[in-house]
Formats: C-alpha cells, sequence, structure tokens
C-alpha cells in the first residue's frame, strides 16, 4: 500500500500521465495534467476535467484492460464457474484453477494498483475541492459527490475480491507507511457514507454531461447503495433503496436484449464511455468475440453455464454467440456485440450500473424479509417476461424463492462484473457450489485473492490472506 501511494504521489500532481493523449469523453473540458492540485480547482473548467480524468482513467486505463474496464469480469468469470480459457495457461489460468500466486501480473497490475490509484484520484479531488476559496458551491458539491461515488464504487470492489484492505482517505502518503488492513465492516460504513453524501449532492438527472449517462447522479448512488445494503444482509434498506431507484421513473428495463448495452440506454444507470481509440469498443467486446466463426475465441462459457439457461430463454440465443472449431461449438459472451468498431462512431458504452439488477436486488431482500415473497416473485417474474419466460409460481416457499432468485442473477448478470463470484461467496456456498461445478476441490481459502507480494515486502505491517 505504501509502496502504491509513494509512487502515485511522485510528482506532486493530481493526474499525472493521466491519458494526456486520450481524444476528449464527455462534452466538458479535457483530462489536465502536470498541474498541481490547487490549480486544478482554481477554476471551474480544470476542476470539472479533474473528474472527467478519473472516469477516463477508469475507462481507458494505464494498462488498457483493468478493473474498470473488463478485468473484474475476466477474473470473476474465471475464478467461479462462469468462462473458461481456451487456451489453459498464463496467469488467468490461476484464477481458473483457483490457485493464485501472490505474483500474479494480473492482481498487481489491473486490480490492485489501478484501484487504489482511482482512490487517491478520488481523494484528491475531494481535499482539492474542499479547499478550493473559487469554485461555487453548486460545483464543488456535485463533483465532491462524483469523486466520493467513484471512492465507494471501488472499495467495494476491493474488499469483495481482498477481504479486509487498508482504508486511505488521504492523498498524504507519509502517512499510510506501516499502514495495517482496515476490516471489510468499517469500509462498509466508509462506502455507505460516501454514498449517502454522493446520494445528496448529486443532481437527479444527466445535466452534468448534457445527458450522456456517463457520470453518476443520485439515482446511481442509490442504486450502488442498494446493492451494498444487500451484501451486508440489511434486507430492510436494500429493499428501500431499490425501491425509490423502480419507482423513480428514470429507467425501464429494454424492450430488446439487444440494445441493453447501447449509449444511454433506457436501462443504463451508469455507464463507461469508450475511447475513441483501437479497438473503438468495449474491451470485453473486442476480448470475448473471436475474429470469426470459425476461430477460437479467448474466453468462452462453461458447459455448467450454459446448461443453467431454461428453454426458451431469450437471453440464451441474443447473449450468447459461438464459434465451431475443430466441430465443436464453443460459447462465449455477447452481451457486447462489437469486437472492433469505428474511429468517430462507438456504438457501445461499459455498463457500470444497470436498472435490471434493482429488480434482482428487491427480490432478494424482500424474500430475506419472508414477508413479501409475493413481492420477490413478482419482481422475479418481471425480469423473466422481458426474457420470454413465463411466471414462477405464486406458491412457493421462501427457499424456493431464494434458488429462483439465484437462478435469475446467475443469468440475467452473466459475464458482468463478477457478479457470480461475488454472489456465491457472500452467499457462503462458494467452495461447495464450485468444487461441484469445476470438478476439483476448491478450498475457502482460495475466496480471496492474494495481497501483491511487493506491497508485503514494503510494508511489514500489512498481512496476507489465509493461503497464500
Amino acid at each position: 500500500m505504501w509502496r502504491t501511494y509513494k509512487n502515485i504521489f511522485n510528482g506532486v500532481v493530481f493526474l499525472g500521465f493521466l491519458v494526456s493523449s486520450c481524444n476528449k469523453l464527455v462534452q466538458v473540458p479535457e483530462p489536465i495534467s502536470s498541474v498541481t492540485t490547487s490549480e486544478i480547482f482554481s477554476n471551474q473548467g480544470n476542476a470539472i476535467s479533474a473528474i472527467t480524468g478519473i472516469y477516463s482513467q477508469m475507462s481507458y486505463g494505464r494498462n488498457n484492460t483493468i478493473y474498470s474496464n473488463s478485468v473484474t469480469t475476466q477474473v470473476g468469470g474465471l475464478s467461479s464457474d462462469e468462462i473458461e480459457l481456451y487456451s489453459a495457461n498464463g496467469p488467468l489460468y490461476q484464477f481458473q484453477s483457483n490457485l493464485l500466486l501472490s505474483n500474479n501480473a494480473y492482481v498487481i497490475n489491473y486490480l490492485w494498483s489501478p484501484i487504489y490509484f482511482s482512490i487517491y484520484q478520488s481523494n484528491a479531488a475531494i481535499e482539492g475541492l474542499k479547499a478550493s476559496t473559487s469554485l461555487s458551491s453548486t460545483i464543488k458539491t456535485e463533483l465532491d459527490g462524483e469523486a466520493r461515488f467513484i471512492r465507494a464504487y471501488c472499495y467495494f470492489y476491493l474488499i469483495n475480491l481482498f477481504g479486509d484492505v487498508p482504508l486511505v482517505t488521504s492523498t498524504d502518503w507519509t502517512l499510510h507507511q506501516g499502514i495495517t488492513r482496515t476490516p471489510a465492516s468499517q469500509i462498509y460504513t466508509q462506502i455507505e457514507e460516501d454514498l449517502l453524501l454522493a446520494q445528496s449532492e448529486l443532481p437527479g438527472d444527466y445535466s452534468l454531461t448534457g445527458g450522456q449517462k456517463i457520470w453518476a447522479n443520485s439515482w446511481a448512488a442509490t442504486s450502488m447503495l442498494a446493492r451494498v445494503y444487500l451484501y451486508e444482509g440489511k434486507w430492510n434498506s436494500a429493499d428501500s433503496a431499490s425501491s425509490a431507484v423502480i419507482s423513480s421513473g428514470m429507467f425501464t428495463l429494454t424492450k430488446t436484449l439487444d440494445s441493453v448495452f447501447l449509449p444511454n440506454s433506457t436501462e443504463a444507470i451508469l455507464q463507461l464511455q469508450v475511447i475513441n481509440n483501437p479497438p473503438y469498443a468495449t474491451q470485453e467486446g473486442n476480448f470475448f468475440i473471436p475474429p470469426s466463426n470459425t476461430s477460437s475465441p479467448r474466453f468462452y462459457i462453461s458447459s455448467n453455464l450454459l446448461a443453467s439457461f431454461e428453454m426458451g430463454d431469450a437471453r440464451r440465443f441474443h447473449w450468447l454467440d459461438s464459434s465451431k472449431v475443430s466441430g465443436v461449438y464453443y460459447y462465449y459472451p455477447y452481451k457486447y456485440k462489437i469486437r472492433q468498431g469505428t474511429k468517430g462512431a462507438i456504438g457501445e458504452a461499459y455498463m457500470l450500473l444497470r436498472f435490471a439488477e434493482q429488480y434482482l436486488i428487491r427480490a432478494e431482500a424482500r424474500a430475506q424479509e419472508n414477508n413479501n415473497l409475493s413481492g420477490a416473485i413478482s419482481d422475479l417474474n418481471i425480469i423473466r417476461n422481458r426474457v420470454s419466460l413465463g411466471n414462477l409460481s405464486n406458491n412457493l416457499s421462501q427457499a424456493q424463492v431464494l434458488l429462483a432468485v439465484e437462478q435469475e442473477r446467475r443469468i440475467e448478470l452473466f459475464a458482468e462484473w463478477g457478479h457470480r463470484w461475488l454472489d456465491l461467496k457472500r452467499w457462503g456456498n462458494a467452495a461447495q457450489v464450485l468444487t461441484a461445478n469445476k470438478g476439483f476441490t476448491v478450498t475457502s481459502s482460495s475466496l480471496l485473492f492474494p495481497i501483491p507480494l511487493s506491497e508485503l515486502q514494503t510494508d511489514p505491517e500489512l498481512t496476507q490472506n489465509e493461503g497464500y
């Protein structure tokens, strides 16, 4: 942690090397670089550029593919029972075999370091906005909400991938030498505080980005709160937050599955805009879709997941495709349909939060409350009817409704942000389910990723996760 933060801090700049050569993402000033924090927050244009820079980093990253633009989906899908590698080798195969090494390049370069980099940027924005005497109170409030949302979003994935991690809320790296790991429960408290403040500070529309859904608004904060409450087992709060999003009138399920992941789709709550650089497409589309229908895909859907689709489920036909290699069909995720796009005409946006998840959150919360099973079934039927599946029976028990929730979450959210991996872990049945579905023993000690060896070597106060 000390090593990561010290490297980020070097140069005394906020955005440092940040995408200085990237094309403009939104209709606001471009990200700025090589200036001090006080200069950044001395005027509105620069301050907006700073937030644009954080989202740019999440979309493009130092290595193009990072936690926020495909890696979480890849490693979560491989670690669970969703996807497999066509070529079973390299650092990614360690996730599929659930035998990670503490020097795994993906853990270090695409997860741990980039997430903390986004947190550092958010911390710098929060501090700079607070210290600024020249910005209007309105813009300071709104940009503070953006930074707090991003910080909360980052910490959510850190603790669910690594468990207890250092909680850092300032930019002074000298304060973090010898920092220890903070209990995940305490970090959840910080996440809630950030999201609640963001909820109150952000507008309820997308006016900050001219109607594009590429910056968080108050409904994005509420949606993320609903997920956080669900993970914490705060069923009433999860029900309340998701109900607020559902009844807001801001979002609707798309009528056609092929349009879910289009820019500004009616189902999108928050998306990342794709950079106007090669491959002019989402990284998931570029990685998952093979060059031709006879080329081997880099990743393919597990036979267990493929068999889990019900007969007639439209998601099976719209969100999967296949290639035939040596007489064998390999099915791969096809939610994003552009492998290589066209410069200046980006056709898809990368989804961070979408409306369908809110129905699934509310359904699970209601089922867990055990006093609104009919409401839970109704929410599940909304998701099922959209994909041409019939209604569930109204006479299901609580256990049966929860199994139906698990099924719908598995099929609706497959190959998205590692939902399946995180779900199995929070439900407490990951080792059992994965051992049965993968054909080898998955132990409880492999359910958290390792703290990078480089961090342990520079900070003796950090401890490693069990099993590494």
